[in-house]
């Protein structure tokens, strides 16, 4: 019966406001840092994903006597180099996350415009229809626009 009466006790006092806050920010804690390993063995394993393309690629164009291959899988690399990119950015907001414990607006439209802009440049026009392309615009303008209101609102700030 004492054991119940305990176990009450202390359940009670986790769940005061102040020590359920305090928990959950623990978990947030270690649920970041989990994230940001995860991201860093997702660039890491990116990398050498390029690396090895790149060799590949730059290897059968030396030995093939047919050159356009290269220029046809150039839109690959720049897809892959972007992805990193992203990887970092998306590291970025963790590890600023990690700082601060504020998710931090301007990094989170800065590592969206990336993705859109990585989505354009590797876009097949051939295959792509005219609402996806003007849909691509759009998300690029509303991005666009709402990074200029944050930087500027931030500016304000400082």
């Amino acid at each position: 019966m004492r054991l119940l009466i305990n176990f009450v006790k202390r359940t009670r006092d986790c769940l005061k406001d102040q020590n359920f806050l305090h928990g959950l920010e623990s978990i947030e804690s270690v649920v970041s840092k989990v994230l940001s390993i995860l991201m860093v063995l997702v660039t890491v394993f990116a990398v050498f994903d390029l690396s090895v393309f790149l060799v590949q690629e730059l290897w059968s164009e030396l030995t093939s006597p047919n050159h356009t291959r290269f220029s046809e899988t150039l839109f690959k690399i720049f897809g892959l180099f972007l992805n990193i990119l992203i990887a970092l950015e998306i590291l970025e907001n963790i590890t600023a996350y990690l700082k601060k414990h504020v998710i931090q607006v301007e990094l989170v439209i800065v590592t969206s415009l990336i993705a859109v802009a990585r989505k354009i440049i590797i876009l097949d026009l051939s295959k792509t229809s005219g609402v996806e392309v003007i849909g691509l615009g759009v998300a690029i303008f509303s991005l666009s626009v709402s990074y200029w209101i944050v930087r500027r609102a931030n500016l304000k700030q400082n």
